[in-house]
């Protein structure tokens, strides 16, 4: 039956009266068998009754159901009501307090927000809000910031660099950094916002370290020492500013001209490739000239070197032949004057094509053909000389054997020498 049901707590039911004017209970309605859902007014009545009893209510009716007046409140039973409910509300209160750091992480505690500790990975127990608080933070994970990239409204702003030459770089570079094992503390406290401290940073260390290169450098030689550099420029101002972060790289993703002058850059470019080409070039003839001077320069020395040794060498050979035969000539002056005449003509007719003959002797070895005789003998050694020709002097002077005639001989010799 519905409580808005206008037959509810009237008369006209099957059952009896209470103890109150005669009033009659509401009927209940019967469930065949006991089948179908539980009746919501009976629930309802049953959830009044125990709230009345937990709070020391004591129902007049015979089922408790009757009106305000009807019911009288016991101190003792109120006191203990209250005392559960709140012995209750403090053990939820207290379990509260208890939270779970996974690994990886750890929690700072906060006691009316002023830190009181780090607490490690595990199942961890606090004091409840609102005296304590507690905030996990990652230390494991790797974060990153880029700077100067794409897409941003600033970009430009962000990107634009002054290097030591007076010129303009765009560069675009990544930062991956951490939190510090013992920096959660300085992450939370001492830096209102970590990633904009960290793109201010590394901003500000990469102009820094850009102020004092080239552009040439910055573009194409030093990309790895400018990221070290900048690298550890922002561990000192984030370690001076106490932010609790570990940088772990810098990376330069991009380094070119500003775009209004691109294509004079790339003019610059091509004519320093240019350049480079023809130095290249003439190191090349270089490299290909000198040594064959210097060969040929060194292979002249040392001609020179043993010309010189041998003529010094056959000089004093001479000079040592020279004063043995002196030394000789004066023991014996006329046998050295004869064996050194002797060996003088025989050195030269030796070396002669001319027959000297007597023609005032008739003698059958005039008519002999002694060229022929000679080229027999000496073959081998006179084959590209012309044959020899016999001169027959006019007035040939007499032969004589004694020792003036050869003494004006070696005198005539000497002369015509």
């Amino acid at each position: 039956m519905s409580l808005n049901d206008p037959q509810w707590g009237r008369g006209g039911g099957s059952g009896g009266s209470n103890n109150d004017g005669g009033r009659e209970e509401p009927r209940r309605p019967q469930r065949p068998n006991g089948d179908g859902p539980p009746d919501l007014e009976e629930l309802w009545r049953d959830f009044n009754r125990r709230l009345s009893s937990l709070f020391g209510k004591k129902p007049s009716g015979p089922r408790g159901g009757g009106g305000p007046g009807n019911f009288s409140v016991s101190p003792r039973g109120t006191g203990i009501g209250l005392a559960a409910l709140l012995g209750v509300a403090g053990l939820l209160w207290l379990a509260s307090g208890f939270y779970i750091v996974p690994e990886g992480q750890v929690g700072v505690v906060t006691t009316f927000g002023r830190y009181t500790e780090t607490s490690p990975p595990g199942f961890r127990w606090r004091m409840p809000w609102p005296v304590q608080s507690n905030e996990l933070v990652d230390i494991l994970s790797l974060r990153k910031v880029e700077v100067g990239t794409r897409g941003k409204a600033d970009r430009l702003k962000e990107s634009l660099m002054l290097t030591d030459d007076e010129n303009i770089v765009d560069i675009q570079f990544e930062v991956q950094y951490r939190i510090k094992d013992d920096g959660a503390r300085d992450y939370l406290f001492n830096s209102r916002n970590p990633t904009a401290a960290v793109i201010q940073t590394a901003e500000s260390a990469m102009r820094e370290v850009l102020g004092r290169k080239k552009m040439d450098s910055v573009l194409y030689e030093s990309r790895s020492e400018i990221a070290t550099e900048v690298r550890d420029r922002m561990q000192e101002m984030l370690d001076r500013y106490g932010t609790g972060i570990q940088v772990s790289a810098v990376a330069i993703q991009n380094a070119q001209p500003p775009e209004q002058v691109q294509a004079a850059f790339d003019d610059a470019v091509k004519a320093g490739q240019d350049r480079e080409r023809q130095i290249n070039e003439g190191q090349a003839y270089a490299n290909d000239v000198v040594p064959k001077a210097r060969g040929a320069a060194s292979r002249l020395m040392q001609e020179a070197e043993g010309y010189r040794t041998r003529i010094v060498q056959t000089a004093e050979g001479d000079a040592s032949r020279f004063r043995q035969v002196l030394t000789e000539y004066q023991k014996a002056p006329a046998v050295t004057r004869d064996r050194m005449y002797l060996d003088t003509m025989q050195q030269v007719f030796s070396n002669a094509t001319k027959v000297l003959v007597d023609s005032r002797s008739s003698n059958q070895l005039l008519y002999l053909p002694f060229d022929k005789l000679m080229q027999q003998v000496t073959q081998e050694g006179m084959a590209a000389r012309t044959p020899p020709t016999v001169v027959t002097p006019t007035e040939p002077a007499p032969v004589t054997t004694d020792g003036r005639t050869r003494d004006s001989l070696r005198s005539r010799d000497r002369e015509a020498r």
